[in-house]
């Protein structure tokens, strides 16, 4: 499993005793409105972690806890993993940050170093992120990675827009990431 690491944040791959600050980013019915459409109790996270532990273990990706060096605190999640948990679908970036780190540009610093991530360590050709078409703070973060909006797609049993990025678009804005 691999750790990332970013200026302000360390991506862990999810493990057991992260379940109480995941669970107090899963519990946030406002974080989850988009999502799931309802809080998680405690036992849902532990049942999350177990299954992405399995997927680590099956797949060499999955979902990281987002650790904020400062605080030492988990304040969000993201994961690289099949779009829909459906292996052979293309495989998909996405995050989530609790509410009162919104704004600070930490869930694009953490989605670029999963996207190199993805990019480096798997033979994928593209890239795609979903959400809600309402969840305007996840859409921007993927424009901001450059991933440009292909159209409204289903996904996750709902109506969701889809973005995408092909391998060699990541690859230009990383060279020019490098160059600043």
């Amino acid at each position: 499993m691999s750790l990332l690491h970013t200026p302000r944040l360390r991506l862990e791959p999810m493990v057991p005793a992260h379940r109480l600050g995941l669970n107090r980013l899963n519990s946030d019915p406002v974080v989850m409105r988009y999502l799931s459409g309802r809080p998680e109790t405690q036992e849902e996270t532990d049942a999350v972690i177990e299954r992405v532990q399995a997927r680590w273990a099956a797949h060499g990706f999955s979902w990281w806890s987002f650790i904020e060096l400062d605080s030492g605190e988990i304040i969000g999640a993201g994961c690289i993993q099949h779009l829909g948990r459906i292996v052979g679908e293309p495989l998909e970036i996405g995050w989530r940050l609790r509410q009162d780190r919104w704004g600070r540009g930490l869930a694009s610093e953490a989605a670029q170093a999963m996207g190199d991530f993805a990019f480096r360590t798997q033979p994928i050709e593209l890239l795609v992120s979903v959400c809600h078409p309402d969840n305007e703070n996840s859409w921007r973060v993927m424009e901001r990675l450059g991933m440009r909006d292909v159209g409204l797609s289903r996904a996750y049993d709902m109506d969701v827009r889809r973005y995408e990025i092909s391998r060699a678009e990541w690859a230009v804005r990383a060279a020019a990431r490098l160059a600043r």
